[in-house]
């Protein structure tokens, strides 16, 4: 199986003070020989968010080089996928701004035979990650 990790959940997999931490982590253990990719829309709100958090203490650049760490960790790799989904292909059920990010997320990861993986339980056809 292919995951797409949206932002937040990516967030969550990269920072050990997260509160969802060990959830992230643990379910990603138990998805063995499934692959988990990004995109330059969850690897820019990674930094953009992780940036901003006072929690976290990180620059931009310590945000992007711990990004870069978490990517190609032996353990569990990430892999990178292109954003190639227009704009035309955003699913019908978009109809607000808080739905944009997540319309598209979903169809970037299925034109690329992925799932989008979240911890947001109002996107369709996403996978809410279980605690």
């Amino acid at each position: 199986m292919r995951y797409l990790l949206d932002v937040n959940a990516l967030i969550a997999f990269g920072i050990v003070q997260h509160q969802f931490h060990e959830r992230i982590v643990q379910w990603v253990a138990s998805q063995r020989g499934s692959a988990f990719l990004t995109t330059p829309v969850t690897e820019i709100g990674f930094t953009r968010v992780v940036a901003s958090m006072p929690g976290y203490q990180l620059g931009v650049s310590e945000a992007k080089n711990l990004l870069v760490e978490i990517k190609i960790n032996p353990d569990q790799p990430l892999q990178f996928v292109p954003d190639d989904a227009e704009i035309s292909s955003m699913p019908n059920w978009v109809r607000t701004p808080a739905h944009v990010t997540g319309g598209h997320l979903v169809q970037l990861a299925t034109d690329h035979q992925a799932v989008l993986a979240t911890l947001d339980e109002r996107i369709p056809g996403s996978l809410i990650i279980p605690n």
